[in-house]
């Protein structure tokens, strides 16, 4: 925990409530990103990106620096907006897992590893189809840049399985960006 942050919190507690601002401005966008992968939902999102920093806010005093405090927050975020869509109940693909074992890791990575416009709209239209768990691994772990370590924290995981499930999540956008390519 770095000490700026630390003194924040501090001040916080003490009854500086207006400081807590400083979180909002400095990873108020990142946890919008995070849910509205989640949801696919903009406007959901604002809700639940509200609803996770008024319970960071009202838990403050239980933070006690086991990780960063991102960490703290983006795993507040995380299970804010898996609970709200349990509620609504999703419908999500499943798949055989089968699937995966017809698919190389090359032939996976070679897809997802590229600069053409083509596959990257492929690639956007693949997420799109992922439950919300799998867009919050991948957000975390790829555009978010977080640790295998700090994922576990966050999305309450062993580090193999959260391996397991980014090796499948490969694969499963592979196959997805395969069936959007069928005319």
């Amino acid at each position: 925990m770095n000490a700026k942050e630390q003194q924040v919190i501090s001040s916080v507690l003490m009854g500086k409530t207006e400081c807590f601002s400083y979180f909002l401005d400095t990873y108020g966008q990142q946890v919008f990103t995070l849910i509205v992968r989640m949801t696919n939902s903009p406007e959901d999102a604002e809700e639940l990106t509200q609803d996770s920093f008024m319970k960071a806010f009202e838990h403050l005093s239980s933070f006690n620096g086991d990780s960063s405090f991102s960490t703290w927050l983006y795993r507040i975020a995380y299970n804010t907006t898996l609970s709200a869509l349990r509620k609504k109940k999703n419908e999500e693909h499943t798949f055989d897992e089968r699937i995966w074992n017809t698919i190389s890791d090359t032939e996976a990575e070679q897809a997802m590893d590229t600069d053409d416009e083509n596959q990257i709209q492929l690639l956007k239209k693949a997420i799109e189809k992922l439950t919300a768990d799998e867009q919050a691994l991948i957000t975390l772990f790829y555009e978010e840049e977080k640790t295998v370590a700090e994922i576990c924290y966050i999305l309450h995981l062993t580090e193999s399985n959260v391996k397991v499930k980014l090796h499948r999540i490969r694969k499963k956008l592979y196959f997805l960006m395969k069936q959007e390519e069928k005319p």
